[in-house]
């Protein structure tokens, strides 16, 4: 999905996510927010670096070895990265040399401008902080390419935390990311988290965490029924929809 669908299918879902979590949404103490796919689009980020990393390790493009990789590496979007490598090369030390050559390809690419917000992240993290809930993005790339997609974005700051993988110990479809952030945030009750992102992993991670609220986005990696199917407790087009989803209700 481009920017554009993304910012123009938005305000039509809006309305008919009212009422859709009656009594818990205004819980919400920590929204954990992923970012490749909900709150950054990657301009085809992760495709071209896995495409070069690919090539690197010697296997050829649009052969078929090289098509079953890129679609595992797009099917476990928001999946840690080491993670990812290692369940394609079965030698450790070529998944991590895999590892560290897609990350300085991202680094590169992220420095050529590809990164975007998605229309209304800004705002909806806005939102959320005056608010009182507090926000922590989460990413499955390490932790130099998540600082430098927050200084490309000018969002050093932005949140209240930031986490990678390796911060946590194990990234998505773990439930570390989140555990460490109600930590770190000194939050009392898992429940009182909202956990938002596009793929299943994000999904998977939500639930496993013990989160109230665990919504998906439309504007990444997999689709509703995907996304429904992992236990999504909502859908929505948009990250800018957030607002709407956890605003409190008397209905």
């Amino acid at each position: 999905m481009t920017p554009d669908t993304a910012d123009a299918s938005a305000p039509e879902a809006a309305p008919a996510l009212r009422g859709t979590l009656p009594g818990a949404a205004h819980e919400v103490r920590l929204a954990v927010l992923a970012m490749v796919g909900t709150t950054v689009f990657d301009g085809g980020l992760l495709e071209r670096a896995m495409t070069r990393t690919l090539a690197d390790q010697g296997v050829g493009e649009g052969s078929a070895q090289f098509e079953r990789m890129l679609r595992y590496a797009k099917d476990t979007a928001g999946m840690s990265k080491l993670a990812v490598f290692s369940q394609l090369f079965e030698d450790r030390h070529r998944a991590a040399a895999a590892n560290t050559f897609f990350e300085r390809s991202c680094d590169e690419l992220i420095a050529d401008g590809v990164i975007q917000a998605v229309p209304g992240a800004e705002d909806a993290i806005a939102w959320l902080r005056e608010a009182g809930i507090m926000v922590c993005l989460a990413t499955g790339f390490g932790r130099h390419t998540q600082n430098m997609v927050l200084e490309s974005l000018g969002w050093m700051g932005l949140a209240d935390l930031s986490l990678c993988p390796a911060d946590a110990g194990r990234g998505r479809p773990y439930p570390d990311m989140i555990l460490t952030a109600v930590l770190a945030l000194d939050l009392d009750d898992v429940r009182k988290v909202a956990v938002v992102g596009d793929s299943c992993a994000d999904i998977q991670s939500g639930l496993r965490a013990g989160a109230s609220t665990v919504a998906g986005v439309l504007t990444g990696a997999h689709g509703e029924p995907a996304l429904r199917a992992a236990g999504a407790t909502a859908v929505v087009q948009s990250i800018r929809d957030l607002p709407v989803l956890l605003e409190p209700r008397s209905e």
